[in-house]
């Protein structure tokens, strides 16, 4: 019986001087053609060795990287594992070229991912940068360098949970006919309302327009994706201007629930009408996207922890003087400072609010 019809694994192939010279010089000397179509299972195998083989020889952009990476680590573990189960010697060299192609292939995976993360991560930085350059408005940035979400508020009341590794650029008033912010990385935005004045951010490749809603934008330079999901009210995302495909001023509307995911390698926007059902989506679903903001006779106590989980926020109250106080308000749609104001308004007696930063302090006489 020929030693060939025990082979079982790739990795079997691969180590074949036959096999090898069959699929490089096309020169079948070991009738090798004619044994393939013997079984259909057999050519499956022999397909998968011949593109290991190929691998060597193709530019890596030709071969899916997930494949790719996925074959490399699974036949590279048995191989290894034969090597120091099995008693018989194998000569090394045996080996040389098998170690060439998984430098081949590592190598062709690291420049697909240094293209894609690397040079996309540079594209987008030099959009914000530009988009940062073109301004006149005088903007502040803010960068999140901790390890924790930081509040920020806006001049119109606004306010944008900006997420770590993160920045925002904003002006510290908002002049003219629009309300205009830049972010790049993830913030979650609660818009004060003025249909008058319309709220853009732009996050790098994609611009998003709101009157007044709350929503999430997730734009990291160095991520294949920027995505929109939207909590309450109804956005409008295109492609910024200075990103030239065939999406440009296409105006996607986006209501509560609803998500957008654009595409940075081909530019590409997919509209997902049901967040629930996309497994990214739900995996990357924030507290303050959970939680609901409608209170009905609601200890006071407990809507501050409300805010505190959401807004990752402390918040200092005098705890004996509205131990019994009790609220029914819906701040769903409500900015931060705004639904601070609102509970300050409820429970009347002097209280009200500052905030530093993630700290917050109460100051009441108690409730009405």
């Amino acid at each position: 019986m020929q030693k060939r019809n025990n082979y079982t694994e790739i990795e079997d192939f691969l180590i074949d001087e036959s096999f090898q010279s069959w699929v490089r010089t096309n020169t079948d000397n070991g009738n090798w053609e004619e044994w393939t179509l013997e079984n259909p299972k057999r050519a499956k195998l022999v397909e998968d060795a011949r593109i290991w083989i190929l691998a060597m020889k193709v530019p890596s952009d030709t071969l899916p990287a997930a494949t790719l990476q996925t074959a490399l680590i699974a036949t590279w573990n048995k191989i290894e594992q034969k090597e120091t189960l099995t008693k018989k010697e194998v000569k090394l060299w045996k080996y040389n070229w098998l170690k060439s192609v998984a430098a081949v292939l590592v190598f062709g995976l690291l420049a697909s991912w240094t293209y894609s993360h690397l040079f996309t991560a540079n594209n987008s930085t030099k959009i914000y940068n530009e988009l940062i350059d073109e301004n006149d408005e005088g903007l502040v940035e803010q960068t999140n360098n901790s390890n924790n979400p930081q509040i920020i508020t806006l001049s119109d009341g606004s306010s944008v949970l900006l997420q770590p590794n993160s920045k925002l650029s904003y002006p510290k008033i908002f002049v003219g006919n629009e309300r205009r912010v830049y972010l790049s990385g993830e913030g979650f935005f609660e818009i004060s309302k003025n249909p008058k004045k319309p709220f853009l951010v732009y996050a790098n490749e994609i611009v998003t327009k709101v009157v007044g809603t709350s929503f999430r934008i997730s734009a990291f330079s160095n991520e294949p994706n920027v995505e929109v999901v939207v909590r309450t009210g109804k956005v409008k995302v295109q492609s910024n201007e200075k990103l030239s495909n065939s999406n440009k001023n296409k105006e996607i509307i986006l209501l509560p629930n609803e998500a957008l995911r654009f595409t940075r390698q081909n530019s590409t926007f997919n509209k997902i009408t049901d967040i629930t059902k996309d497994a990214t989506l739900v995996h990357s679903i924030r507290t303050i996207e959970q939680l609901s903001f409608d209170f009905t006779d609601i200890p006071v106590s407990q809507i501050f922890k409300t805010i505190e989980q959401a807004y990752v926020v402390n918040i200092e109250f005098p705890k004996d003087k509205l131990k019994d106080c009790h609220l029914t308000s819906a701040l769903n749609d409500q900015p931060l400072p705004e639904k601070l104001k609102i509970i300050c308004k409820a429970l009347g007696n002097n209280t009200s609010y500052e905030m530093n930063g993630n700290q917050i302090i109460i100051t009441s006489d108690g409730c009405n």
